[in-house]
């Protein structure tokens, strides 16, 4: 999730098709809120998003990054919100919610935790068969992309 400085502008998503030890993507891409309207209104967007990616993929599942913070500590509140609105619609549909900490998907996806972004983005690519890295950044980021 990234935080566009009023509230959360884009979260990546993705959803994989789970066969033993491989996780072949099924599609993957961003929900994007829109800049200059409210806190509310993101959320509202944010939380629709996921209901239509719900209803359309029918997942058995979802997983989301469990909240972590030493840095940039002005974006935990609205990361957390929207956080909150995906977990509620996961469980308004059902489905069981997994919460992973960034370094637990770093050292599954990459082998180890603190790699480089860019080792980071190219192990995705490799992990998941794809011909590029994918965009945004929101997307490629191995901690939204399980």
């Amino acid at each position: 999730m990234r935080d566009g400085g009023t509230g959360v502008a884009g979260l990546g998503v993705g959803c994989g098709d789970m066969g033993g030890d491989k996780l072949p993507p099924v599609n993957y891409g961003c929900i994007r809120t829109v800049a200059q309207t409210t806190e509310e209104e993101r959320l509202r967007h944010v939380y629709e998003g996921m209901v239509q990616l719900i209803d359309k993929y029918q997942p058995d599942a979802v997983a989301v990054e469990k909240l972590f913070f030493s840095r940039h500590v002005t974006t935990a509140l609205p990361v957390a919100q929207a956080r909150g609105v995906l977990i509620l619609a996961a469980v308004q549909s059902g489905l069981p919610v997994a919460e992973y900490t960034p370094m637990m998907v770093k050292r599954a996806v990459v082998g180890y935790g603190k790699e480089e972004r860019k080792q980071e983005k190219e192990m995705v690519k490799l992990r998941l068969k794809l011909t590029e890295v994918p965009q945004p950044d929101e997307v490629a980021d191995a901690r939204d992309v399980v």
